[in-house]
């Protein structure tokens, strides 16, 4: 097991709020910090990238492709903006278009306050009846309304939610019992956050995306589904592993690794050359210093 102890003792001295730690290399628990019980929390928009492998699902079902538009799902609710130009309508925004959240929505929808104050509004309308600022798939953008557009996407399209579609596709292989993920008005999982899972548990997601989708000899998610999402999409703006661009539903981080990635403080990073796997819980704002410590005391370990 690796010495942690350094690690423990930063995280200390910088006065974060880190909670638990599982660090796996080759498949193996190789290091471990529970500066609290492990209990499930609420991993905001690590849910992300969960949403994101039903839509790998779906597509491999031939229910979705990257090039199918909000208007396709949704003809009802998509209608014109008079003002915008023909390209810059909502209902023209693509599944790829959401997923790398290239959107072009300089204000991007239902983020946590909005949320609440838009509980009686149907989500899907209120999306689509937003005019686009610019031109779709030039700039990234962070949206968790995308996010929650990809899931009312699959949902429409497979007929059950994200969470009820991925019990026994992913949950029930990894061993992840009794879900509870938020749902959002229309009966939609909230797919952007909401998702409620440990630290241990999510540290198998992690092996999972490592082993490219493959647990105990089954082939859970398509491999080339995940080599698609976590290489960099779209580039975008930020300092440190915010700065390191943007796959689909995943940030790059530096090292060469990608992450799922959670506010305050959730994190799954997988590093395939390495074939490690770090899975952090936590509520703390000063999420890159969380980052920088893994990097410097838990990285040369490995």
């Amino acid at each position: 097991m690796l010495n942690m102890t350094r690690f423990e003792a930063k995280i200390h001295e910088r006065g974060l709020n880190v909670f638990n730690v599982r660090v796996l290399q080759n498949g193996t628990l190789v290091g471990k910090v529970d500066l609290a019980e492990d209990i499930r929390r609420l991993q905001h928009s690590v849910s992300k990238s969960f949403t994101c492998m039903a839509v790998g699902l779906a597509i491999e079902e031939g229910k979705l492709t990257l090039n199918t538009t909000l208007k396709d799902v949704f003809p009802n609710y998509a209608f014109t903006h008079k003002e915008v130009l023909p390209s810059m309508q909502p209902g023209e925004l693509t599944l790829l278009d959401l997923l790398r959240m290239s959107t072009g929505h300089d204000s991007p929808p239902f983020w946590v306050e909005e949320r609440l104050a838009l509980k009686d509004v149907n989500w899907i309308q209120h999306y689509l009846s937003l005019p686009l600022d610019r031109p779709p798939g030039e700039q990234f953008t962070y949206s968790s309304g995308d996010t929650i557009m990809i899931s009312a996407m699959v949902q429409a399209r497979v007929g059950q939610t994200v969470k009820d579609y991925l019990v026994p596709r992913l949950f029930a292989p990894l061993g992840i019992e009794n879900v509870d993920w938020e749902t959002a008005p229309q009966g939609i999982t909230l797919g952007c956050a909401g998702l409620q899972i440990n630290t241990e548990e999510l540290s198998r997601f992690g092996q999972l995306l490592l082993q490219k989708g493959v647990w105990q000899g089954q082939q859970l998610i398509p491999a080339a589904w995940i080599d698609f999402v976590t290489q960099k999409q779209i580039e975008n703006n930020g300092a440190g592993d915010c700065g390191q661009g943007y796959g689909c539903q995943f940030w790059l981080c530096t090292n060469d690794a990608y992450r799922a990635d959670g506010a305050h403080g959730q994190f799954c990073v997988v590093a395939p050359d390495e074939q490690v796997v770090i899975a952090i819980n936590s509520m703390e704002d000063n999420m890159q210093a969380i980052l920088d410590t893994v990097w410097e005391e838990i990285w040369p370990l490995l």
